[in-house]
């Protein structure tokens, strides 16, 4: 009975979401509806979207699992901090912005927006920001996949092969039908269903754990702690949580700034007056979410102790095994339960969905279609589209398909890679008027580059050098732009003209 209670949420769960995919379907009429949905996404949908796809199954699986572990509170703390200032200033001076220039320049994709921004007739900040968008998102959606068959190899024993490929079909099933829109609207669900399981977790772990205060005794009596005030140390409990570690960590931050699957939907809200209500719904949520997951990685670690799994369990894992024992009290409880699961499944999915339709849309129009295919009809895009969306989804089963790998750190290597090679050319694209084609193209490659040889090469080698690969490669693009440009010709006169009347258009507001 438990078992086929949670089967039957997590099955009404995935059947609703391809239900709301071929709804969706209906108002794919080109591949602007297919990308973007027509620009016509409300501020919650917006906000709700854009949080639950930026938050992935980090927020239910990697936040949680770094938090339970001793000295790992330091780490998590500061990796939210960051996350949430990133949130907040990225909706504040980049949502509107972006929507106004991305609009004026008739711009669907971030590739495109780069290209036009620019008038880069010859489509190379186009082509180079599609391959890095590629590069990057294939891992990050492989780190989805791979959230999914550990959910339910740990709760039913199921391969972990099959119940990935079985999961990771749903996303794409739903995706390739209903596009941009879809992903949006089961994002916002998907948020919603995140924010119950976060809260019915943190609530029976608070109860079955026997209260905050036989928490934070065992917390505090905990192995290698002196105190409390140890094991929530912000430097961790030996101090090696320093000003270096602190910075890099606030680093996270940064990536906002970079990330498409983000930026689109900013681009796609229906009214850019209404940015500022998106803006403190999604604050104030992801704020909460990483709250609330923090201390559930608190609370995990009375819970692994309580049954006999700290030492020889993932870490990661520790809400799937709480929602188990949650769905031990009764048939109730038991479908509960699997909505909690439908929850790690729906953090897993609203990023999934997103990242598989920027990587499809930079590799069938920035690449495909403006390099090999031109005048590719519009029906035929469409159905390029798709097909992209599924080849890129097998690439991702591949890179998955090893079931030790980590959802933090591949999240993580994938965040550094947007945020150094997208944010920087953002923001100076957005907020200044000298920046130049070959500039950015600079500081593309530059943060790109960086961020691999940095994880690689310079990071093994510690002390000093162990540094978030998001910091340093998002500051030396940032300096390759600026000499670059400065170094070459001034844009031309149409690009600055639209550069000024997108920033007027902006004052006007």
């Amino acid at each position: 009975m438990k078992t086929a209670m949670i089967v039957l949420a997590i099955v009404l769960y995935m059947g609703y979401v391809i239900y709301v995919g071929i709804r969706c379907s209906k108002r794919n009429k080109s591949t602007d509806d297919f990308y973007l949905g027509g620009r016509k996404l409300g501020p919650f949908v917006t906000a709700m979207s854009a949080e639950a796809s930026d938050m992935s199954s980090w927020l239910l699986m990697g936040l949680p699992g770094v938090a339970l572990l001793i000295g790992g509170f330091a780490e998590a703390f500061w990796t939210a901090i960051g996350l949430a200032i990133g949130t907040y200033v990225n909706w504040l001076i980049v949502a509107r912005r972006i929507r106004k220039y991305s609009e004026k320049t008739g711009s669907n994709t971030i590739p495109d927006f780069f290209c036009n921004r620019f008038n880069d007739k010859n489509g190379i900040l186009a082509t180079i920001s599609a391959v890095i968008i590629i590069v990057f998102f294939i891992p990050y959606t492989a780190s989805g996949f791979s959230a999914i068959g550990k959910l339910f190899n740990t709760l039913f024993g199921v391969n972990y092969h099959v119940a990935m490929i079985v999961g990771g079909g749903v996303i794409v099933l739903y995706t390739v039908i209903g596009g941009f829109l879809a992903a949006s609207t089961t994002d916002f669900i998907q948020s919603i269903i995140m924010t119950f399981a976060l809260v019915i977790i943190i609530c029976f772990g608070i109860v079955s754990s026997g209260g905050i205060a036989t928490i934070f005794d065992n917390v505090r009596n905990a192995d290698g702690i002196t105190g409390l005030s140890d094991y929530f140390s912000l430097t961790a409990p030996d101090g090696s949580y320093g000003f270096l570690p602190i910075v890099s960590t606030l680093a996270w931050g940064l990536g906002y700034f970079g990330m498409p699957h983000i930026l689109l939907r900013f681009m796609a809200i229906e009214d850019d007056r209404k940015l500022k209500l998106a803006r403190r719904t999604a604050t104030i949520w992801v704020t909460l979410s990483m709250a609330i997951a923090i201390f559930i990685g608190v609370i995990g670690y009375t819970f692994a102790i309580n049954e006999g799994l700290y030492g020889s369990f993932d870490p990661e894992r520790i809400i799937i095994y709480m929602s188990d024992k949650i769905a031990d009290i009764n048939f109730i409880m038991a479908f509960i339960a699997g909505i909690i699961i439908s929850g790690i499944i729906a953090s897993t999915m609203s990023t999934a969905d997103s990242q598989l339709l920027a990587a499809a849309s930079s590799a069938s129009e920035n690449i495909i279609k403006r390099h090999f295919w031109k005048n590719i009809s519009e029906n035929n895009q469409m159905w390029l589209a798709r097909v992209t969306v599924i080849i890129i989804s097998v690439i991702a089963v591949f890179l998955a398909w090893n079931p030790e790998s980590s959802v933090f750190k591949i999240v993580s290597f994938a965040w550094a890679g947007f945020g150094a090679s997208f944010g920087p050319v953002i923001l100076t694209s957005l907020f200044w008027r000298r920046a130049t084609k070959l500039g950015e193209v600079a500081g593309m490659l530059t943060g790109g580059i960086v961020v691999f040889v940095w994880k690689y090469a310079i990071r093994p080698l510690g002390g000093a050098w162990d540094i978030y690969e998001l910091l340093p490669a998002f500051l030396l693009a940032f300096i390759a732009i600026i000499i670059v440009s400065l170094l070459t010709a001034e844009p031309d006169k149409d690009v600055l003209d639209t550069f000024d009347e997108v920033k007027e258009e902006i004052k006007a507001k």
